[in-house]
């Protein structure tokens, strides 16, 4: 039997349940999204085999916590390398073999950090701020070829993201700040996630409908939590530009 769905992994063992459960229906292969010229091969590879693919889903990244200040050089690159440079790699290295299939879609995990931001959170809101901007573009640059991008904005879900946040040291300046007084959640067991509200078996449920949705949602927000947190954020930015209306329209050439 071919196989009918393809994983990566920059540790493959985390498939193991999954190529258990499937066999031979899904195709797992080791891939370290930061790598570009393996991430190419590995795409290349895929597409070679099975001979089209209708879906890409993008989903690796993680979350880093901690003032600006008390990040390493290292941990920002990593962040960046990660959650933004490889999707926009990934993106670029899949669109030749979907424009020669003449369709496909692009789903690209973001957040609803993507849209409002937590204290704390800075470095992780720039990836996903960058990449909802990214994303977004493309919509109108890929719906001419019959390329479908939605971006998956999640609250809080029960997964291993709290259990994997990268935390940078603390510095004392910042103990009675926000930062400070969120750091014993970020530091606890299983982290932020541990008692999110999100159902990951639901998430991943909608994420699957929305590929049959024509045409392709441009955004699909997910979680009470989510849908609070931006719907209130994008309130806010309107009634921000709204006020400021009056000195916009009195920078104009008269």
């Amino acid at each position: 039997m071919a196989a009918e769905s393809y994983g990566t992994a920059r540790k493959p063992e985390r498939l193991a349940e999954l190529a258990n459960q499937y066999g031979e229906q899904l195709w797992t292969a080791e891939l370290d999204v930061t790598d570009v010229p393996q991430l190419r091969a590995v795409v290349d590879r895929v597409f070679a085999e099975l001979g089209r693919i209708d879906v890409v889903v993008s989903n690796a990244g993680y979350g880093t916590f901690g003032a600006a200040e008390e990040f390493t050089d290292a941990q920002i690159q990593a962040q960046i390398a990660t959650n933004l440079v490889a999707p926009i790699q990934l993106t670029r290295a899949v669109l030749p073999h979907l424009r020669g299939q003449g369709n496909g879609r692009i789903v690209q995990l973001s957040s609803a950090g993507g849209q409002v931001t937590f204290a704390g959170g800075n470095l992780y809101h720039a990836t996903k701020w960058g990449v909802e901007g990214f994303f977004e573009a493309l919509v109108g640059e890929l719906a001419p070829l019959g390329i479908g991008v939605t971006l998956v904005e999640p609250g809080i879900s029960r997964t291993g993201f709290g259990a994997s946040l990268d935390i940078a040291p603390a510095m004392e300046a910042y103990a009675g700040t926000p930062i400070g007084q969120a750091r014993p959640a970020m530091e606890a067991p299983g982290g932020i996630t541990a008692n999110g509200p999100g159902d990951p078996d639901k998430i991943a449920d909608a994420i699957i409908a929305s590929v049959g949705v024509e045409p392709a949602p441009r955004r699909i927000t997910l979680g009470s939590d989510a849908y609070e947190w931006v719907h209130a954020g994008l309130t806010a930015r309107l009634q921000e530009l709204e006020s400021a209306k009056e000195l916009a329209h009195s920078t104009d050439l008269n």
